[in-house]
């Protein structure tokens, strides 16, 4: 039988057969992109296609990649009209795969990940409305009656920001990896985003890593799904809209959040400032300090992208199998562009 990184094939077969209703046998796809979390497309002997989700397979933080948490969130939004894949089952039985997973419908659509692929796939005219469905979704899910979603206990309501630091504090320190100094930029960053944490207008849900690449889009550009929800909690909504503009490239900007060339470069697509304006056309919020939520984003991404290196080079590298040598150099220029905007 064919040996799957992530997947214990036969144990999960057949429950993915008694409980999920699949027929055997099963074909089983990582799908790339992912640099956390695993993500697999299952095909059974029908052609029907499911999506499992699994954590990674080694050096995995306490707290970190909750499979428990990803499924209780999309079961919760699915019925409230926030696109999300419809979830079809969870396996917290850690004897079936080695770690908890849960299985959500496959959704087709369109994941733009690089500026050819959004030329290839859409026209400019379709790719100048994707912002505006990107923002107005977020404001949509930030809409939403944590209490009346059944998602009041996810986590504490108050206190969100500093949470935040600390806990991508922690996770950084001890995701260090030798011969990757950032001389103390990242805390020195951390301390002063710290020092001057704004007051928090709003309970809502946030996704901690909404952007582009984290949604399906369907044909007119529309949002189809709304993926990757490990890192999902209670808190600051302009946490996501900070992290959503940090990731919205310009043709102009010397570098991007994400690693390559962002979609948002190519032709058609609005400017940052308009992204913020479609945002603000969908939410009563108060979006005159979201350059504080800018910096957090920038500082997030560092730490989190130091975790992904650090597991990298401990071999834990099922997934997305792009090169990782420049990645403290990206984590260093993340963090200087948090600390830029701090002193602006």
């Amino acid at each position: 039988m064919e040996t799957i990184t992530g997947i214990d094939v036969e144990p999960v077969t057949d429950w993915l057969v008694k409980h999920v209703g699949l027929m055997a046998p099963l074909r089983f796809e990582l799908i790339a992109g992912g640099r956390s979390n695993l993500t697999f497309r299952v095909t059974d002997a029908l052609f029907r296609a499911v999506a499992l989700r699994r954590p990674p397979v080694s050096h995995v933080l306490p707290t970190a990649h909750d499979m428990v948490r990803e499924h209780t969130v999309i079961a919760a939004l699915e019925p409230l009209g926030i696109p999300v894949a419809k979830p079809l089952g969870l396996c917290v039985d850690a004897s079936v795969n080695g770690a908890p997973f849960y299985v959500m419908e496959f959704v087709d659509g369109f994941i733009l990940r690089d500026r050819e692929q959004a030329e290839v796939d859409f026209d400019e005219v379709t790719r100048a409305t994707i912002g505006e469905h990107l923002a107005a979704t977020l404001a949509n899910l930030h809409d939403i009656d944590v209490d009346q979603a059944g998602l009041g206990d996810l986590a504490r309501h108050d206190g969100y920001l500093e949470r935040q630091l600390r806990r991508w504090r922690t996770q950084y320190e001890q995701m260090r990896v030798d011969g990757a100094d950032h001389h103390r930029l990242i805390e020195e960053v951390g301390d002063r985003l710290a020092a001057r944490v704004p007051a928090q207008q709003r309970t809502s849900i946030v996704h901690g890593d909404y952007r582009l690449d984290n949604t399906v889009l369907d044909q007119s550009g529309a949002i189809a799904a709304i993926l990757d929800w490990e890192i999902c909690t209670l808190g600051d909504p302009l946490a996501d809209v900070g992290l959503m503009l940090d990731y919205w490239a310009e043709p102009a900007d010397e570098m991007s959040a994400l690693l390559g060339v962002a979609p948002t470069t190519a032709p058609g697509f609005i400017t940052r400032a308009q992204l913020l304006d479609a945002y603000a056309r969908h939410s009563s919020l108060d979006l005159s300090g979201v350059a504080y939520y800018q910096s957090f984003g920038y500082w997030k991404l560092a730490c989190i992208l130091q975790g992904v290196y650090a597991r990298y080079s401990a071999g834990a590298t099922a997934g997305d199998q792009g090169s990782v040598a420049d990645f403290p150099t990206h984590i260093a220029t993340l963090a200087d562009l948090a600390r830029q905007i701090l002193e602006q």
